[in-house]
């Protein structure tokens, strides 16, 4: 357009292109975006009749009055004309282009329409036009075939982490093949992770799997269960500590959030971390700084935290017992594993694999596995849900002789709470328990009592061993000792 007003010093001049819908006529200023069915513009016109319309510009003010239009020409003389020309390709096809506008003195545009040069140049404008928009087609085409390659390889590349994760993740029920893209997904992200589930779901062989596919799978992998360490060495364990910082701390120690410097720190029932140590937590994540117990110096750490928790968050937040600021930042990316109970289709293949696994770990000969005892096995109920069922099949496998199969007979009898000794010895499920139900009056106080009496009994059942206690009640230990305090029994 520079030609138009430099060479032949057009007053005004428009030129709009037609867009790829065909709908609407587009220029570069605000404004110059004009149906091409709205007749209230002379453009619409010009294209109708395919050839090209002159007119005064006071009579075009007065009869077409769309707004846009209105604004083009308001400064312009109304003593001028108005020249629009269509503009198609030459040759096969034909193509429509857009538009080009010109005003000026009537005088002025006849000698211009009449210039052989300036027929040329609308020729010329055709001809590059057409060129640029085949260009442009070209260009969009190659974009979209691009994009269109790099999902198909983004796809097939998924697909193949999602196959590698098949030799830990075990199963191909939809449940569990969801969570295998979810954690290809997850390892092409540096977001925290948190991983939710019941116990025995496998949450450390989710954290481990996430690792290795990401990018910081040269680095290193450091979990730590915090329910299985001392409150008074927890915050030791994880940010190390100055030689001298307690008793006993002869020399420096860098701690897990050090040494997974570049790598992955897994935190396990992270909703047993102490607050104190919640908020130092908090810190590392956002700043990436720690400073060591009994150090006046910071230090800083690039690591990916992936946490796991069996507990509901939600209700320890409530409760007071989580910060809920720890809480969203742990769950840039969260992760929810499903039980064994809404997979059951995994478990033949489950069992297979752990029969391999016991033979293999223990020097057996080929066990089998008989159709009943399988059948038993599918309708069973798994409350500690993957780990449940392997310790049932290794403890199969092992009254099992060399070469036979696992039948129904060796299978430990289901745990039924109704028929268990150790629900509270002597009055738990006795045939009065509707009557002294209706005796209670006090709920919580009846509660507390007999969760006291429970926990007591199991503590006398392993001869105070904590661990072993807090593990047949699906507990983590330091939630274990925990109540033991807030029910004033003796902590073990």
């Amino acid at each position: 357009m520079a030609l138009l007003n430099d060479d032949w010093r057009v007053h005004w001049v428009c030129c709009l292109a037609l867009d790829a819908s065909g709908r609407w006529l587009e220029g570069d200023g605000e404004g110059d975006r004009l149906a091409c069915d709205d007749f209230r513009h002379p453009y619409a016109h010009a294209i109708r009749r395919g050839e090209s319309l002159r007119l005064d510009l006071g009579e075009a003010r007065s009869r077409l009055d769309h707004p846009d239009f209105q604004a083009q020409v308001a400064e312009l003389s109304p003593g001028w004309q108005l020249w629009v020309q269509p503009l198609r390709a030459r040759g096969e096809g034909q193509e429509w282009l857009g538009v080009l506008a010109l005003a000026a003195p009537p005088a002025y545009l006849d000698t211009l329409l009449a210039d052989e040069a300036f027929l040329a140049f609308d020729a010329l404008l055709c001809h590059l036009w057409v060129g640029q928009v085949r260009q442009h087609d070209r260009r969009r085409r190659h974009a979209l075939l691009s994009d269109s390659l790099a999902k198909l390889n983004d796809d097939a590349r998924r697909r193949t982490l999602n196959e590698r994760l098949r030799r830990d993740i075990l199963g191909d029920s939809p449940a569990i093949d969801a969570l295998r893209d979810q954690m290809v997904r997850a390892a092409e992200t540096k977001l925290a992770v948190l991983i939710q589930g019941e116990t025995g779901t496998g949450k450390d062989l989710v954290a481990r799997g996430i690792h290795e596919l990401s990018g910081r799978a040269g680095g290193p992998f450091l979990a730590i269960n915090c329910a299985a360490i001392p409150e008074s060495l927890l915050e030791a364990e994880l940010f190390g500590h100055a030689k001298g910082a307690f008793s006993g701390a002869d020399r420096e120690r860098r701690g897990l959030v050090g040494e997974a410097h570049g790598g992955t720190l897994f935190l396990d029932e992270i909703g047993d971390m102490p607050l104190a140590l919640q908020a130092k937590l908090l810190r590392v994540l956002e700043s990436g700084c720690y400073r060591p117990l009994g150090s006046a110096v910071e230090q800083r750490v690039d690591l990916r935290l992936v946490a796991a928790t069996h507990q509901p968050l939600h209700r320890c937040i409530r409760e007071g017992g989580f910060r809920a600021d720890l809480y969203y930042r742990l769950g840039q990316f969260p992760l929810t594993l499903p039980s064994l109970a809404a997979r059951r289709e995994d478990i033949p293949q489950l069992v297979e694999t752990f029969i391999d696994d016991f033979c293999r770990r223990e020097g057996r000969e080929d066990i089998g596995l008989g159709r009943a005892a399988l059948t038993a096995l599918m309708a069973r109920d798994y409350p500690g849900n993957v780990r449940e069922l392997k310790n049932l099949i290794d403890y199969a496998c092992a009254m099992t002789r060399n070469g036979e199969d696992i039948t129904p007979e060796v299978l430990p009898a289901p745990r039924s709470d109704a028929t268990e000794e150790d629900v509270v010895e002597g009055s738990a499920m006795s045939p009065n328990v509707v009557d002294v139900a209706e005796e209670v009056g006090d709920l919580r106080r009846a509660l507390r009592d007999y969760e006291a009496r429970l926990i007591r009994q199991r503590l006398n059942r392993f001869s105070g061993n904590c661990t072993l206690a807090a593990e047949s009640l699906g507990l983590p230990r330091r939630t274990l000792a925990n109540k033991c305090r807030k029910l004033q029994l003796d902590s073990p």
